[in-house]
């Protein structure tokens, strides 16, 4: 049988267990969501949302990418953040990077990735910012993954960045950013940020938000 079959046919016994579990389900999120998190995570296929969190469908608001970031001209990422935010009134955004990530160890290199060299220049980015602190660890791995743990949060430093989530903050909305790692081995998430507000931001990339201008 072809893998791709295989697939249709898990869906339909997964559809029927759901539906036995609970007759209600399919007709509850066919009606809307009303998800409290984002998670902006990598694309790496080892890293399931709902799994490695044990939540449910319509729980979670979901965008990934290499190497979870969120850079300020990617189109897609400020258009899902904007839905997040505005729209579904997240509580919670969270990125999670995790250890063991191609994209972060393909910055650490130096080999021509032809198009991805332009996203991976952005995770380079935040090496420069820390150099000295993930060189001055022992061991290429260990560095990798001091530069996974650092890489997740600059992401949430990315987004107190945006004038999405400040715009969210100046008017009240309870907004939370968080920076996590999974850890493959292990299965377990390691909380490494999180911010609040835009107290620890850097006066430079706070906007006039009465200006009139919104993005």
């Amino acid at each position: 049988m072809d893998v791709h079959k295989r697939l249709i046919l898990q869906n339909k016994a997964w559809a029927e267990e759901q539906q036995e579990k609970n007759p209600e389900l399919f007709k509850e999120l066919a009606s809307g969501q009303h998800p409290k998190f984002l998670w902006i995570g990598c694309s790496d296929s080892r890293v399931p949302v709902n799994e490695i969190t044990d939540t449910h469908s319509g729980d979670i608001f979901v965008h990934r990418n290499i190497a979870n970031m969120v850079v300020h001209t990617d189109l897609n990422l400020l258009s899902v953040l904007q839905y997040a935010v505005e729209v579904l009134k997240v509580e919670h955004i969270i990125v999670c990077g995790h250890y063991g990530c191609g994209g972060v160890k393909a910055a650490f290199e130096h080999n021509n990735l032809g198009l991805l060299n332009k996203w991976l220049r952005n995770i380079k980015d935040v090496y420069r910012t820390h150099k000295s602190e993930i060189e001055a660890v022992d061991g290429e791995e260990n560095r990798i993954n001091r530069f996974i743990e650092l890489n997740a949060e600059e992401q949430a430093i990315n987004l107190s960045k945006t004038s999405i989530v400040q715009q969210a903050w100046a008017n009240g909305q309870k907004l939370m950013l968080h920076g996590w790692v999974f850890d493959i081995a292990t299965g377990l998430v390691h909380d490494r940020k999180l911010i609040e507000n835009d107290s620890e931001l850097d006066e430079i990339y706070k906007y006039d938000l009465e200006s009139g201008v919104k993005y």
